[in-house]
């Protein structure tokens, strides 16, 4: 047998999991739902040992051995002989949300479960198993132990807040009228200690190992299900004046319809589309964690192909194949499937921003673009007006050629107008500040207000033809514009825009460069060949040649490579079961009839082609049907009641981690890309502010561009963070100490890059100082003029003589007392509410009693002389060592 123990970060609490392996080709797993402490694991496990030693008392052989560590279960899965299980068996951090860490899959391995006494072989397994292991899952899969990455931010932070509302209401009711679903743990609803945890099911559509959890998902605990997503995830820190912004990028890779470049096109008969990409970016202070405490903002945009049934044949090994209709769909039936599923999800409006060519020699592009807006116009026929589908057709090709316009500039009054339809997310009321200085960008803001913030309504849908170069310029660009919304909604920026060659933008336009690469590399095989850079055409002359071999690549790994991929893809999402008897996945002509189900057999059911959405979502637009409160969605989650001491949700301790060294090296907030460190400019002087329009020269990733630069402000970074503090620092207080530690570590960082580590010579010191010598200019951003007027002179000399004469009176009082001297002095009355009052002294007003004590029991307590306890402060002790240990 196989036992598979799990544990919580802190290792307070333990399931068990018994894996039979004696079956050849079934998967037993037992689970008996029993929580363990650290003393019932290790008891059980010597149990274990003790009973399978060949002999009895002897101590050389081990009855149990431990096979492997692991992270996680991703999931199990067959081919033609046993079961094997898919482990984590390393992870790195990549991003934070809230305190809920992010991670990515570094390697895993796999274990074969069943015996080698029982094991029946087959030739094939090994070839199986090879395609099996070509999805490398350590490129770009991502999971989180306590976060939903398969739901947008939104979704998780008003859908899981709407049944708490009804909960509460509900508690005193009996438990079949309010909830089925409601665990209750033996905990009483007196006495206000529960707190209730709500667990969503994940979105299918963004699981990637849905398939491979399936043969357990309704026999062991949920605990054990671990649901990671493909595509991208990046975070940055924006540092404002030392206020740690966070900038965090997700984009969910769609798990139906999957593949690469050519052998996925177009739309399956589920509405599900090729390349299909939910970006989401994710801003939030990070001075504070919480969820309900904290100020966080979201905004979620899609890309994906045209949905419609097209495709294009490589066979003729063109670069650019010829594009065809496969079937003909005049009441746009693929066209209503898949946006009736973003209806659901996403709400309305729709806005569909085609970027395919509109004005072609050979029609090849234009086939699509017409097609699609026959589509939408049939689709709105039927839909009422207020949320209807806005289609924006964009030839952006054509624009980058003309010399005469800024396809940037274009691009910005596009996103301007979708944002302000859209909206974006908020959890928090609109500041003051903006009620105070009123913004007209922000009055026509769309989306949907509620007392608890902004919901984002409706969403925007890019495309071109592959869905990679022009759509992710296009992306960052009304992602530059929600940022700049999101920055002023959270009281960060007094108006709501941005300009290039900012700090900001730039670090925001690196974390959409690598997200671009990524999906570009995943679906097409190389990197993009068109960057933002390219649109502004400032890219460098040496940026073309790098576009060739992008080109190339790409062109290489879609005749060579994708069909092996497409191959993997299939096996691993189980869209092809392998069975004895059947052909097998390399024998298979094509893989059209595993993806369109409708060819294999007929559905029963018979959409409507007029009333095409699915019942009850037109009734709660704007507003996306998956978050609204309605028995069908109340299903979907899983309410459960915690003591409100329990580490489970105890978020504190899961991002601190108090019971483990931390190491300063290894913190991940110090170790992410930083707009002061890796984006600021290094000349001393400069406005430290991100949103401050620099000269292309004055970037600090110019200064760092190189190798050798890099590893050197590394060395410095590591000398800045083991030297002492100065003075001026030692008295920070913050209220997280992680980011206290982490603007210090940046502050640091910053200074030391000015002098070099390494030892230099006096002439080397003097070209230090020259350099940080600078013009008033530089530092203050003022000429100061030569000579002040005469009314600041007279006005200056004025205060001074007051100042002297205040002087004079002190020393006099001190020295005489006869009243003829202070007769020529000026008497100066105070009018302050303390009792004396000048430009020398100030007497403090006086601490009331109670104040007192305290200051005194907090200084006994520093000398190890502390108070008698009271009640409160016993039962609070005793409720948390009983949670803990008990």
């Amino acid at each position: 047998r196989y036992f598979l123990v799990g544990s919580n970060p802190a290792e307070t609490k333990y399931r068990v999991l018994k894996i039979d392996r004696t079956e050849p080709k079934d998967l037993v797993i037992i689970d008996d739902k029993h929580v363990y402490t650290q003393q019932e694991v290790r008891e059980l496990l010597g149990r274990l040992d003790l009973g399978n030693r060949t002999k009895i008392g002897q101590k050389g052989s081990s009855g149990l051995s431990r096979a492997v560590s692991a992270f996680g279960v991703v999931g199990f899965v067959r081919f033609l002989e046993g079961y094997y299980i898919v482990l984590i068996t390393k992870r790195r951090k990549m991003a934070d949300i809230g305190g809920h860490a992010i991670y990515k899959i570094e390697d895993t391995n796999m274990i074969y479960i069943p015996n080698d006494s029982v094991r029946v072989t087959h030739p094939d397994e090994a070839r199986y198993l090879r395609i099996f292991q070509n999805v490398d899952l350590s490129s770009n899969f991502y999971f989180s132990y306590s976060y939903d990455l398969s739901h947008s931010l939104q979704y998780n932070l008003t859908v899981l807040r709407m049944p708490l509302e009804i909960l509460k209401t509900e508690t005193t009711q009996t438990r079949q009228e309010s909830f089925d679903i409601f665990e209750d743990e033996g905990l009483s609803t007196q006495g206000g200690s529960g707190v209730f945890g709500i667990c969503s099911k994940p979105y299918e559509k963004y699981v990637w190992n849905g398939k491979l959890l399936e043969a357990v998902k309704n026999t062991v605990h949920r605990d054990w299900l671990l649901y990671i997503i493909h595509g991208f995830c990046g975070q940055s820190k924006l540092l404002i004046y030392g206020r740690p912004i966070y900038v965090t990028l997700i984009a969910r890779r769609s798990s139906k319809f999957a593949g690469t470049r050519f052998l996925k096109r177009g739309a399956n008969c589920e509405g599900d589309v090729a390349n299909e990409v939910e970006t989401e970016q994710i801003l939030y202070d990070a001075s504070v964690m919480s969820f309900s405490a904290g100020s966080y903002s979201s905004y979620v945009q899609v890309r994906g192909s045209v949905p419609l049934y097209w495709s294009q044949d490589i066979s003729t090994m063109m670069p650019k194949p010829p594009i065809t209709l496969d079937q003909a769909d005049p009441f746009a039936h693929v066209a209503a499937l898949h946006f009736d599923q973003m209806l659901q999800r996403f709400g309305s409006p729709i806005i569909i921003l085609n970027l395919v060519k509109e004005r072609e020699k050979r029609k090849h592009e234009r086939i699509l673009s017409e097609e699609l807006v026959a589509a939408v116009t049939y689709l709105n026929q039927f839909l009422p007006p207020e949320h209807a589908i806005i289609y924006i057709p964009w030839d952006m090709a054509k624009y980058t050629k003309s010399k005469l316009c800024n396809v940037l500039d274009r691009l910005n009054v596009i996103a301007e107008s979708v944002v302000k339809k859209t909206g974006f997310f908020v959890n928090r009321p609109d500041s003051y500040c903006s009620i105070l200085r009123p913004d007209e960008k922000w009055n026509e803001l769309g989306g949907c207000v509620v007392s608890t913030g902004r919901l984002q309504t409706g969403v925007l849908r890019t495309n071109c033809v592959d869905c990679l170069d022009r759509t992710n310029t296009a992306q960052f660009m009304v992602g530059k514009c929600a940022l700049a919304y999101q920055l002023y909604s959270l009281g960060l920026i007094d108006k709501p825009n941005l300009q290039f060659d900012t700090d900001a933008v730039r670090l925001f336009e690196e974390l959409y460069e690598d997200h671009g690469d990524t999906l570009s590399l995943q679906y097409g095989g190389s990197q993009l060949v068109h960057r933002v850079k390219t649109y502004r055409k400032i890219a460098p002359w040496t940026q073309h040649s790098k576009d060739i071999m992008q080109t190339l690549s790409r062109y290489y790994s879609n005749a060579f490579s994708d069909a092996d991929r497409q191959d993997s893809i299939n096996l691993f999402l189980g869209v092809f079961k392998p069975t004895e008897g059947k052909p097998h996945l390399w024998e298979l002509p094509t893989d059209f009839y595993l993806h369109h189900k409708n060819t294999l057999s007929l559905s029963q059911t018979r959409r409507s082609y007029t009333y095409w959405w699915t019942t009850g979502v037109l009734k709660h637009l704007p507003l996306p049907f998956d978050e609204v409160t309605c028995a069908e969605n109340r299903r979907k989650l899983t309410v459960k009641k915690f003591h409100k001491y329990e580490e489970e949700i105890d978020i504190h301790n899961e991002f601190f981690r108090p019971y483990e060294l931390s190491s300063f090296d290894e913190t991940f907030c110090l170790a992410m890309t930083n707009s002061t460190r890796d984006f600021m400019p290094k000349n001393v002087g400069i406005d430290p502010s991100p949103f401050t329009v620099r000269k292309p020269d004055e970037t600090g990733k110019s200064v760092l561009g190189n190798k050798s630069n890099r590893e050197e402000t590394v060395l410095q970074r590591k000398t800045a963070a083991s030297a002492p503090p100065p003075p001026s620092e030692e008295a920070v207080s913050s209220s997280s100490e992680d980011d206290s530690g982490t603007d210090k570590e940046d502050e640091g960082a910053v200074s030391q890059r000015s002098t070099p580590v390494k030892v230099t010579d006096t002439g080397d010191n003097t070209k230090i100082t020259e350099n940080v010598v600078q013009s008033t200019k530089d530092v203050y951003g003022v000429n100061l003029s030569d000579v002040p007027s005469e009314d600041d002179l007279s006005i200056y000399t004025r205060f001074v003589q007051l100042g002297q004469s205040q002087h004079k009176q002190d020393k006099s009082s001190q020295q005489f007392c006869s009243k003829h001297h202070l007769d020529r002095v000026i008497h100066l009355i105070p009018i302050s509410s303390f009792s004396q009052d000048n430009i020398y002294e100030v007497q403090p007003p006086r601490a009331d009693r109670k104040s007192t004590e305290i200051f005194h029991a907090h200084i006994q307590a520093g000398r190890g002389n502390m108070q008698p306890l009271g009640k409160d402060d016993f039962l609070m002790y005793r409720e948390y060592i009983r949670n803990r240990y008990m």
